[in-house]
């Protein structure tokens, strides 16, 4: 499941991270120190050091929008959010087809994260670059995205994905993982589907009795699939 998250970030707190970003100097580092067999040789870009003070100070934002954003929580039902990581794609660079590691180790406690979502946030202006599609392999075939300065995507970590080529100017995003409460793809899907009928036939007035006993419905299925 593919969803895409408008305006996780205001204007004003992307220019504010980008700023942060285009300032962090030494903390900017080859992106192949993360990667793992099979990411290294196709990773072409740079990535902010995320033990340094500025990755820390750009974590915390995004972090903080993320718990009170409703769309992400139904869409991951998130148990675990690895902190946020920042790249840079610079004219040539690129990231080709892989597949994310399947477990990563929390940077600061040292907690293994199972990664069942990928997160890509957009922090350049769609115009102010060239290529730089990320594109996600399915069952459906594949998806190109390229989303608008503070809009974000996620999608299952277990298919392949990229990075094609920037040909102009520079792209810098972030780019994370959750551990889902459901680690099932399709799983997750019904429920967001469901949740999504729950809002809509709130919204409608529609009778209370049976909005009551699908709320219920979706309840003991995250019960019964979920995992904390």
């Amino acid at each position: 499941m593919l969803v895409v998250i408008p305006k996780v970030l205001s204007a004003g707190q992307v220019g504010a991270l980008r700023q942060r970003l285009e300032q962090a100097g030494d903390a900017w580092v080859d992106g192949r120190v993360t990667a793992g067999y099979s990411g290294a040789p196709v990773k072409f870009n740079q990535q902010i050091d995320e033990r340094s003070e500025v990755a820390r100070e750009c974590q915390q934002l995004i972090l903080s929008v993320l718990e009170r954003n409703p769309l992400f929580i139904s869409a991951a039902l998130p148990n675990i959010v690895y902190p946020p990581m920042f790249n840079r794609y610079s004219v040539g660079m690129t990231f080709g087809a892989h597949v994310d590691g399947s477990v990563r180790i929390h940077p600061y406690d040292g907690r293994k994260l199972r990664t069942d979502i990928s997160a890509t946030l957009f922090l350049s202006e769609l115009d102010s670059y060239d290529g730089g599609e990320l594109q996600v392999q399915d069952t459906y075939g594949a998806h190109s995205v390229r989303l608008e300065a503070g809009d974000m995507v996620v999608y299952p970590a277990t298919g392949l994905h990229q990075v094609t080529p920037i040909t102009r100017g520079v792209r810098l995003a972030s780019f994370f993982w959750i551990q889902s409460l459901v680690r099932d793809d399709a799983r997750r899907a019904m429920l967001f589907d469901m949740d999504n009928a729950i809002q809509t036939l709130n919204q409608t007035g529609a009778d209370e009795g049976a909005r009551r006993t699908l709320v219920g419905c979706y309840h003991n299925l995250l019960r019964q699939w979920g995992e904390t």
